[in-house]
């Protein structure tokens, strides 16, 4: 998340700001080492922990990504990811994988639709804007 907070923090005149919703360390007070990301503009601290393995869990943050998004662009990455793929299509929010090959997110759902077409997610973005 990082590279994409940071590319589109970089983009001129941008509209909009690099918003972070952090998990929490064990304590539930502080988030872990590395968050939140040196782009993020607005970080919104969070008491839920759970993440990886545990991202659909009722105490992962990826509850309020998915929650408060008008569509999900999935990348390429590992267990976290794939449970926010998850929590999309629960939640029915707009989703599309951008990705080489759908093995990019290990379990991606067969009904995911994903393109390795920057073109594809410019028209998906723009058509739910």
């Amino acid at each position: 998340m990082s590279a994409v907070s940071g590319a589109f923090a970089r983009v001129e005149g941008r509209s909009g700001r690099v918003i972070g919703i952090l998990p929490s360390d064990e304590t539930g007070l502080t988030p872990p080492p590395g968050y939140p990301n040196p782009w993020v503009e607005i970080p919104i601290q969070t008491h839920l922990a759970a993440r990886g393995d545990g991202g659909a869990d009722p105490n992962s943050r990826n509850h309020i990504n998915i929650l408060s998004s008008r569509a999900v662009v999935a990348l390429p990455g590992g267990p976290g990811t794939a449970s926010e793929v998850r929590l999309a299509l629960d939640y029915g929010t707009p989703l599309l994988a951008f990705l080489l090959s759908p093995r990019d997110i290990p379990g991606l759902p067969d009904t995911v639709r994903w393109t390795s077409r920057l073109e594809d997610v410019r028209e998906f973005v723009l058509a739910l804007l």
